[in-house]
């Protein structure tokens, strides 16, 4: 690089995109851009660097912050995941700006290291190939109903705890609302009547969940993709900027998991899940109460999916156009139920 001039996110990239960078490991690199991170894949790790970017809920905009919530990331998934994730490791720039990772220079970016994991390995994968059994759904539901119990209860009022959910109603409808975006007004708002009736009408439901100390620090973002199977049971990738988004019910949670296997044509894992966390953990919410976890995780999916259109450059319109299309789609049918 020239003299003087400050390493930008491009040659951070471009660095840890070269086999080089990794001493010690041979072979290429597969460089991956999620939403939030780069992602560098050796054969034998991963390197995610987070972008520094601000957003709803999300501040990487300083070095400091990016280095705090990389530590956070490895010490919360360390909870579900307790081996793959190694630690944070500096990208440093020496005096002629020559970048090394973990070198001796000051630091530039801070970047997770995790064991990397095979990718046919996780609920997802093994879905799609139909290779998923009844027993695998309920081996997730034992660990997260055994991680649930070992959970410190969070106290929450339950009026606080029902106007998070009509204010998040409100905040996705206003978002996916927007004329860019393209979307059937009649199905979100639709969609959002019949959850905000309920979390109105039938409040009591969710009132009840929180006076029982059902609130817990969760995962956040449990999602099929996040829980590897084989060759072992963990789950990694969880929500960790912030923490006011993994305070949740289990049965919001694991609703959640049962919401994106829905999506990708996995329904029997519902029951699978439910049935397996029940007997696990005694704990058996009722299925109208899981049908509005659904269906406003699906809302909230929906406005990530649209989100991805104001992005500088999106590749793809037309795909997270149709994702957003597709969970709008799951929210109705689950709101439906309400009835």
């Amino acid at each position: 690089m020239p003299a003087g001039r400050a390493v930008t996110l491009a040659d951070k990239v471009a660095f840890l995109s070269r086999p080089d960078a990794y001493a010690g490991e041979a072979g290429s690199v597969e460089t991956r851009e999620t939403h939030m991170s780069w992602v560098f894949l050796t054969a034998r790790h991963a390197y995610k660097m987070k972008k520094p970017m601000r957003q709803e809920r999300l501040d990487f905009g300083t070095l400091e912050r990016r280095r705090f919530f990389c530590e956070e990331e490895v010490r919360l998934n360390r909870r579900l995941a307790p081996d793959v994730y190694l630690g944070t490791v500096p990208l440093t720039a020496a005096a002629d700006r020559t970048l090394a990772l973990g070198g001796t220079g000051h630091a530039v970016e801070w970047i997770v290291k995790m064991r990397r994991l095979p990718a046919d390995g996780t609920l997802e994968a093994m879905a799609l190939d139909g290779s998923l059994r009844e027993h695998h759904a309920r081996a997730v539901a034992r660990l997260m109903a055994g991680f649930y119990a070992g959970c410190t209860p969070e106290p929450v009022a339950p009026a606080d705890y029902r106007r998070r959910f009509r204010r998040t109603l409100a905040e996705t409808q206003r978002e996916l609302r927007r004329p860019s975006f393209a979307l059937p007004l009649d199905v979100v708002d639709r969609a959002v009547d019949r959850l905000a009736r309920f979390n109105d009408v039938e409040g009591e439901r969710l009132d009840v969940r929180a006076r029982a100390d059902r609130i817990v620090e969760g995962h956040g973002d449990l999602r099929p993709e996040h829980v590897y199977l084989e060759p072992d049971l963990l789950v990694t990738d969880c929500l960790e900027f912030d923490r006011d988004l993994r305070l949740i019910d289990p049965a919001d949670e694991l609703g959640y998991l049962a919401m994106e296997c829905d999506l990708i044509g996995a329904t029997h894992v519902h029951e699978w899940l439910f049935a397996g966390y029940g007997e696990a953990s005694g704990d058996w919410p009722s299925g109208d109460l899981v049908a509005f976890h659904k269906g406003c995780r699906a809302m909230q999916r929906a406005k990530l999916a649209a989100w991805h259109l104001d992005e500088p450059g999106c590749r793809d319109p037309d795909r997270w156009r149709g994702r957003a299309h597709d969970y709008l789609e799951l929210a109705a049918i689950n709101a439906e139920q309400l009835l």
